[in-house]
C-alpha cells in the first residue's frame, strides 16, 4: 500500500497545483455573463465609444475609400433611430441564423432517428483491437457531422468499448473526448461549422473590402488533411503516454464497475442503417452527376462549380439538410422510430429546442456586429492595429502563430466557437487582411486555435459531462484530473496543427475551395 502511495503522491501534487491554476482561471470566465449578454455589453460599449470618438481626426486611411477613417457616433438621434428601425431586419438576415438552423433541421432528422447512432456504433465495433484507438479518434472527428453527437455517443461508448476489451476506460474516453473536441475543426466531411464560419469571416471581411465574397469550403482541403496528423499524433498520447500513466495512477476496480454491455444492433436496424446509407450514396452521386456537364445549371456563368456565385457552392447548406433528411426518413421508417409524418416533425421540433440558447444568442450577436461595422471602429482597429504589426516587421508566419495562440487562449473563457469568431473576427480577419493575409487563411488558423484548447476548459459547455463518464470507472475524478489528462494533448494538438499549417502554406497546398493564402490591396 504504501508503494501503491508514492506513485500516486507525485502525480496528485503535480495536478493539485494545476488544479489551482485552473480553479482561477475556473473562477475568472464564471465572472463573465452568457455570450449573449455579452454580446450586449459589448452594444453598449461600442456606442459609447463610438461617441467619444467620432469628433476625433485619425490618420489612418480607410482602405474602401482611401480617405481617413472617421468613427460614426451611434448615440446620434439619426443612429439610433435607424437601430429601432433595422433591429428585426438585422436579425433576420444575420447570416449564421440561417445557415445552422437549415443544416439542424436534417441532421436532427439522421439523429433522431437513430441512423446517425448506428452508423457510429458499427463504425467502432468492427475495428480490429490494435486500431482501436484511432479508430475512435477518426469516429470522434466525424461526429463533427451531427453537431453534438459525439459528445453523447462517441465518448461514453470509447469509454465502454476500452473497459470491455480490457484496456484503460478513461484512455478510451480522452482519446474521444481529444477527437470530437480537440479535433473540433477538422473534418473529412463538409459540415455545419463550415459555412457558420465562413458566414462570419466574410461578415468580417467585408468590413474593408464590401465586395469580397468567400467560399463555405475554403477550408476544406485543409481540414480534410489536419484528419491525418491528429489522429496519429492523439493516437500516440494515448497509448504511449497517458494509458501507462492511468494504469498507475487511476486503478479501475472492475468488480465495482456496474455498466450494461453494449447493445447489440437488433436485425432490423443493421438491415435500415444498409438501405439507409445506400439511399444517401445514390442520392450523393445522382446530385453530382448533374454537375458534370458543361451546361449545367449548378455551374456559375464562366462554367465553375467552385466559385462563391456558382449554384453548387450557394447549396452547400441545403445538401446537407437533404443528405442528412433521406437517410434519416429511410432509417426511422424502416425501425419503426418514426411512424408518422408527426415523428418526423417532432425530431425537427427537438433539433430545434436545442438551437434555443444560439438562437438568443444569435439576436445579441447580430446586433453587435451590425454596430461594429457601422461606428467604423472595426476599420480602425484593423488599420491601426496592422500599422503596429507591420512595425515590428514580424513574418506572416509568426502573426498567424500568435493568433492561433490568441484564440486558444481566449477559447478558455468564451467556449462557443461561433461566439467566439464573432467576437474577434471582426478584429483579426481586416487586421490581417492589411497584412496580406487572406480571410481564408486567418479562418484556417482561428480553426486550429479554437480546437486545441476546448478540452482543458472548464467552461466548455459538455466538459463536466465527460467528468461524470469518468466517474463510473474510477471514483474522486474531478475537474483537475481531467485537465491534467487532457492538458499534454491540447499542448501537443495546438503545436503539431500549427506546424502543420505551415508546412501547408509553404508548400502552397490548396486550403479549399476558392481559397488563397494572401489578399491583394
Amino acid at each position: 500500500m504504501m508503494k501503491a502511495d508514492k506513485q500516486v503522491l507525485p502525480d496528485e501534487g503535480a495536478q493539485g497545483m494545476l488544479g489551482k491554476a485552473l480553479d482561477g482561471i475556473e473562477r475568472v470566465g464564471n465572472k463573465l455573463p452568457d455570450p449573449a449578454m455579452l454580446f450586449l455589453i459589448l452594444m453598449f460599449g461600442v456606442w459609447a465609444l463610438s461617441a467619444l470618438l467620432s469628433g476625433v481626426s485619425f490618420d489612418a486611411i480607410d482602405p474602401r475609400t482611401n480617405s481617413p477613417i472617421v468613427v460614426n457616433n451611434l448615440l446620434s438621434a439619426d443612429a439610433l433611430t435607424h437601430f429601432l428601425t433595422s433591429m428585426v431586419t438585422t436579425f433576420t438576415a444575420f447570416a449564421p441564423l440561417g445557415v445552422v438552423l437549415v443544416a439542424m433541421l436534417g441532421v436532427g432528422v439522421a439523429e433522431h432517428s437513430g441512423f446517425i447512432n448506428t452508423a457510429l456504433k458499427r463504425m467502432l465495433k468492427i475495428t480490429p483491437a490494435k486500431f482501436l484507438t484511432p479508430a475512435v479518434v477518426l469516429v470522434g472527428i466525424i461526429s463533427h457531422t451531427a453537431t453534438d453527437a459525439g459528445y453523447v455517443v462517441v465518448i461514453p461508448l470509447a469509454g465502454v468499448i476500452f473497459f470491455t476489451v480490457g484496456r484503460h476506460p478513461l484512455a478510451g474516453i480522452a482519446a474521444a473526448f481529444a477527437g470530437v473536441s480537440g479535433g473540433f475543426c477538422a473534418n473529412f466531411i463538409p459540415s455545419g461549422i463550415d459555412p457558420l464560419l465562413q458566414s462570419f469571416t466574410q461578415a468580417a471581411a467585408q468590413i474593408v473590402d464590401p465586395d469580397i465574397e468567400v467560399n463555405p469550403l475554403n477550408n476544406w482541403f485543409f481540414a480534410a488533411s489536419s484528419c491525418i496528423p491528429i489522429t496519429l499524433l492523439i493516437w500516440y498520447l494515448t497509448d504511449k503516454v497517458l494509458e501507462p500513466r492511468l494504469n498507475r495512477t487511476h486503478k479501475v476496480n472492475r468488480e465495482e464497475v456496474d455498466l450494461p454491455a453494449m447493445e447489440e444492433e437488433k436485425p432490423s436496424e443493421i438491415k435500415a442503417f444498409r438501405v439507409a446509407t445506400l439511399v444517401m450514396v445514390v442520392a450523393i452521386a445522382a446530385f453530382f452527376s448533374l454537375t458534370v456537364p458543361e451546361t449545367s445549371t449548378l455551374r456559375d456563368a464562366d462554367g465553375s462549380l467552385t466559385s462563391f456565385k456558382a449554384p453548387l457552392m450557394q447549396s452547400i447548406v441545403p445538401l446537407i439538410f437533404i443528405f442528412f433528411m433521406l437517410p434519416g426518413l429511410v432509417y426511422g421508417y424502416m425501425t419503426g422510430s418514426f411512424k408518422t409524418s408527426g415523428d418526423v416533425v417532432q425530431a425537427m421540433s427537438k433539433s430545434m429546442s436545442g438551437m434555443s440558447h444560439y438562437i438568443v444568442m444569435a439576436f445579441f450577436c447580430a446586433q453587435f456586429v451590425a454596430a461594429f461595422s457601422a461606428s467604423n471602429l472595426g476599420a480602425l482597429i484593423a488599420v491601426e492595429g496592422a500599422g503596429g504589426l507591420k512595425a515590428l516587421n514580424l513574418p506572416a508566419e509568426i502573426t498567424v502563430v500568435g493568433m492561433i495562440i490568441l484564440v486558444g487562449f481566449v477559447n478558455l473563457f468564451v467556449g462557443s466557437s461561433s461566439a467566439k469568431w464573432a467576437l474577434i473576427g471582426p478584429v483579426l480577419v481586416p487586421m490581417l487582411m492589411q497584412l496580406n493575409i487572406s480571410p481564408d487563411l486567418s479562418q484556417a488558423a482561428y480553426r486550429v486555435g479554437d480546437s486545441s484548447s476546448n478540452i482543458i476548459t472548464p467552461l466548455m459547455p459538455y466538459f463536466p459531462l465527460v467528468v461524470v463518464y469518468c466517474q463510473r470507472y474510477v471514483n474522486n475524478i474531478g475537474i483537475g484530473t481531467l485537465i491534467s489528462m487532457m492538458l499534454p494533448f491540447s499542448l501537443a494538438l495546438m503545436s503539431i496543427w500549427s506546424v502543420w499549417l505551415l508546412a501547408y502554406w509553404a508548400l502552397g497546398f490548396p486550403l479549399g475551395l476558392g481559397a488563397s493564402y494572401t489578399y491583394g490591396l
